[in-house]
């Protein structure tokens, strides 16, 4: 089988395990980088071209697409699904996993647990937006953040007010969600492939550090779920149309609460953490279920 990673860089952990591990399983596997392809918008005979050459003969393409460059990396990959091209995940589930509103939209919809959120972006009721997740201390997210940029945990009432009153003055969207104390700077993220956990691990923050972002001094280790947990991490890529997700959870005194569903999860904190070869377990789901023309994202939201 002839596979297609889409990733900026080639040198990422990720990437190369995933070369690796379908190197290893017999596939041949390029990796292309989206931002140098341009496209051939016709209804003849649509293209992806790089390097000058057009991209062909490719049967499944394996999305990194990178969260600053969401737009061009989705229609990127929205062509490979209009020349037929099977992709790990679709251009749709992408951009839904991507905008964080959306995401928190579809996911309350679907019936699950969500830490309690307010939105707002040029609002001037701030006591009745920071009331609206319960009061301080509470978390406070730039919309476009990623990696726990723009991640603020107000601890009172009137430092929520001044951060508010901040990123409102940055013309920013913004969420305000509750602070999960009980989660003690702690969250799990469940690899989801086909519908299946195949991996989970617990990341804990540094000391002092509310954010469990690994690449932030955090420490991560192999973690049995309950079966609540492991439902709701399914259910959360389903409702996003992931076929290969990592969804973070917290631990809240009302059951598994869903922080984010991410379309691009890496791989080297939790293969590390749980000797699990996540890489591999991808380019099998890829292998196994790569057929021509299976677009199928049918979610209307």
């Amino acid at each position: 089988m002839k596979i297609a990673i889409l990733s900026q860089n080639s040198s990422l952990y990720s990437t190369n395990r995933l070369k690796e591990a379908g190197e290893k399983l017999g596939h041949e596997v390029k990796i292309i980088n989206y931002l140098r392809c341009y496209m051939n918008i016709t209804s003849q005979r649509p293209t992806v071209v790089y390097s000058g050459k057009p991209l062909e003969n490719f049967d499944a393409i394996i999305p990194r697409i990178g969260a600053s460059k969401t737009f061009y990396g989705t229609a990127v990959v929205r062509q490979f699904e209009v020349m037929g091209v099977f992709s790990a995940n679709e251009s749709q589930a992408i951009s839904r996993s991507r905008d964080k509103l959306r995401c928190l939209q579809i996911l309350a919809r679907e019936g699950l647990g969500l830490p309690v959120t307010g939105f707002a972006h040029a609002t001037q009721d701030i006591d009745g937006l920071i009331e609206t997740v319960g009061g301080a201390p509470l978390v406070i997210k730039l919309l476009e953040g990623t990696q726990g940029i723009g991640v603020v945990l107000a601890e009172t009432q009137q430092a929520a007010k001044s951060v508010i009153e901040a990123f409102r003055g940055l013309d920013a969207n913004i969420l305000v969600q509750e602070f999960i104390k009980e989660a003690k700077g702690a969250d799990l993220r469940c690899f989801v492939i086909g519908g299946k956990v195949i991996a989970a691990m617990k990341r804990q923050g540094a000391e002092g550090e509310f954010r469990s972002n690994l690449h932030r001094g955090g420490s991560a280790e192999r973690v049995k779920l309950t079966p609540e947990e492991r439902s709701t991490a399914i259910r959360a890529a389903k409702a996003m149309g992931l076929r290969v997700a990592g969804v973070d959870l917290l631990r809240s005194n009302h059951g598994p609460v869903i922080m984010e569903v991410n379309s691009s999860p890496g791989l080297e904190g939790i293969e590390k953490a749980t000797n699990v070869d996540v890489a591999g377990k991808i380019i099998e789901y890829v292998a196994a279920n790569a057929t021509p023309n299976k677009t199928r994202d049918r979610i209307k939201y």
